[in-house]
């Protein structure tokens, strides 16, 4: 059998590693926080290929989930998935939920997510200075944050369940308004930017349980307000649409009849939104 040369090897390696499925990669910004993807094989071939990032919810095995359940998207619509891993206890202090609110400590996770676009669109050749943002649950808050945050970065965002919203209410504080932004995240809310973002909120219509979402005085995110959006995931997602749409947001809202708080059963209205915005999007 003849041996494999060295230049054989790092190609076969980089076509096992780095495309389709991909290896587990660390943040050059900051190690500590990790993510994979799955890379069509149009990217290998130098074509160029669009982005959605998908962020995990609070148990974080859903950005496995994601990056297999969107392969076959990515696959049939020429478009690279990316799904951030922020893990539990990252400050040794067992917190679960920083990520959800952007900013834990002296952690972005914006700007993580941003760093870790721009060093994949560099390793496999792409402008991804925009992208689609997925995410449910955790990684529902995480998303409609984002986007609040970051709109010009996004050609969509798909909003999924998300157990505590942030409304555009200039009257309160982050993370329930958004009256600090500017010296809480050093950037002015810019709402035109936002309504130009195709919007989608999904959520299934029996995800009614509340035990994981009410905001007790004296728990670690309480604020004033912090449950006035609504009891349940519709009712606040609800709210959020209507906030959304004050400032001249288009959104799509999806409440899928019989499913609860499970992200698999929604993906496929997901999938339907995202391929309908590619195709307005390369018309």
């Amino acid at each position: 059998m003849q041996e494999l040369g060295t230049g054989d090897a790092v190609a076969r390696a980089r076509i096992v590693y780095d495309y389709e499925e991909t290896a587990v990669f660390a943040s050059k910004l900051d190690p500590r926080f990790h993510m994979m993807l799955y890379v069509p094989p149009a990217a290998s071939k130098g074509r160029k290929v669009d982005l959605l990032v998908a962020i995990h919810g609070t148990g974080r095995t859903s950005a496995l989930d994601f990056r297999d359940g969107f392969s076959e998207f990515g696959l049939y619509n020429d478009c690279a998935i990316l799904c951030p891993i922020f893990p539990v206890n990252v400050q040794g202090d067992g917190a679960r939920s920083g990520y959800k609110y952007i900013i834990e400590g002296d952690i972005r996770y914006d700007e993580v997510v941003l760093a870790m676009v721009a060093e994949m669109a560099e390793k496999y050749d792409q402008d991804w200075s925009k992208f689609a943002m997925f995410g449910f649950s955790g990684g529902g808050h995480f998303t409609h944050r984002f986007a609040i945050l970051h709109p010009e970065k996004l050609w969509a965002a798909s909003i999924g369940a998300p157990g505590s919203v942030t409304l555009l209410d200039h009257d309160r504080d982050w993370w329930v308004g958004i009256r600090d932004l500017p010296e809480k995240f050093g950037r002015p809310f810019d709402a035109d930017a936002l309504a130009r973002v195709p919007v989608q909120m999904v959520v299934g219509g029996l995800d009614l349980e509340t035990w994981e979402i009410t905001h007790a005085p004296g728990s670690k995110y309480w604020m004033e307000g912090a449950n006035e959006a609504g009891k349940t995931r519709p009712e606040r997602l609800q709210t959020l649409q209507k906030s959304f749409e004050s400032v001249g947001v288009k959104v799509t809202f999806d409440e899928v009849s019989g499913v609860s708080h499970d992200r698999m059963k929604v993906l496929a209205h997901v999938k339907a939104f995202l391929t309908a915005r590619l195709k307005e999007m390369r018309a």
